[in-house]
């Protein structure tokens, strides 16, 4: 398994981790209906389940550069670095979403996005 690799399976769990933060700790929480609770939330609570739904949407654009990348036998030197660059922006965005740091969030975010885009400057 390439780190590139390694990194898609990573970013395939980082938004469970998400939703962990918003739903932990919290005796008020109903499983029956997860998304009626979810709307409900404020606070760190609502920012970690609104950055749940953005690693999500981040990732089949991440995982088909990796693929791509990987079919066209792209520099993976490059490729494993890029997708950990991406992957510890991922995790970065994720503290500055639940922390409500949304300045920083954004640069780092922007970081994250042109990783995404340099691998596929790889190819």
């Amino acid at each position: 398994m390439t780190i590139a690799f390694a990194c898609v399976l990573i970013m395939g769990l980082l938004p469970y981790i998400a939703a962990g933060i918003a739903k932990a700790g919290n005796s008020g929480y109903d499983n029956s209906a997860p998304r009626e609770w979810s709307a409900k939330q404020s606070g760190y609570r609502a920012r970690a389940n609104a950055a749940q739904a953005n690693l999500f949407e981040s990732l089949p654009f991440f995982f088909v550069a990796v693929v791509i990348a990987a079919i066209a036998h792209a520099p993976q030197v490059r490729v494993d670095l890029l997708a950990v660059v991406f992957v510890c922006s991922r995790i970065v965005y994720l503290l500055c979403y639940v922390a409500n740091w949304p300045t920083l969030r954004s640069l780092v975010w922007l970081v994250g996005i042109c990783c995404v885009v340099a691998i596929f400057f790889q190819i």
